[in-house]
């Protein structure tokens, strides 16, 4: 069975990071009360250099991050486009970026939900558990405007449905109750300075990390 998939085909051999990512340069997260991460993002209109270059970007901040998926309005773009390096349940890696994602609606008989544990690079230092189909297609294109579909299933799907979530201009945060929001919300004081120096961290090393 192929381990890793790139753009939802099987590929024999892939280098431990995307090599988008040695092109791009580090872009700042934005984080959870920032007006771009709440309302829907526009659709990418124009597939050129400016895209592929938010591409690069993306897939880089999204490494020295330590994440495994990354929406362009989680740097500051409100633009329908998200990236991921990702394993599903089963250890195969998933990578990738979608331009416009739109989640198919699946037939309730054919999914069930998973709670599981699930953070997000714009609420640093929270995780919560967070009920999410136990599989995922999404619809959408390449950054040359190729018409693509990926799906995904277990946390590879929870990855597909929370970054199209970001899209669409909702956080996790959205999907819990008043209590676990204000639990995630203590989680991100206390221990947001220790998330962002690992992030400073990785961005001295990041001649390491893209080599």
């Amino acid at each position: 069975m192929p381990r890793v998939f790139v753009q939802g085909n099987p590929v024999d051999h892939y280098p431990r990071h995307a090599p988008e990512a040695r092109h791009g340069s580090v872009r700042r997260i934005t984080e959870a009360g920032e007006d771009v991460l709440h309302k829907p993002c526009r659709d990418v209109t124009e597939f050129g250099p400016d895209l592929a270059a938010l591409v690069d970007d993306m897939f880089l901040t999204m490494y020295i991050a330590e994440g495994a998926g990354l929406a362009a309005n989680q740097v500051g773009v409100g633009l329908r486009l998200f990236v991921y390096d990702c394993p599903d349940d089963d250890g195969v890696r998933h990578v990738g970026h979608v331009v416009n994602p739109v989640l198919e609606a699946l037939d309730p008989a054919d999914r069930r939900l998973l709670d599981d544990h699930e953070g997000c690079l714009s609420v640093p230092g929270a995780v919560m558990e967070v009920p999410r189909p136990d599989r995922a297609v999404v619809h959408g294109q390449d950054k040359d405007g190729n018409p693509i579909t990926i799906e995904g299933t277990g946390y590879f799907a929870r990855c597909l449905a929370h970054e199209t979530d970001h899209v669409n201009g909702r956080v996790y945060l959205d999907r819990l109750s008043k209590r676990e929001r204000k639990e995630a919300l203590r989680q991100v004081t206390d221990r947001r300075a220790d998330v962002h120096a690992r992030r400073f961290a990785n961005i001295e090393a990041v001649e390491a990390l893209t080599s």
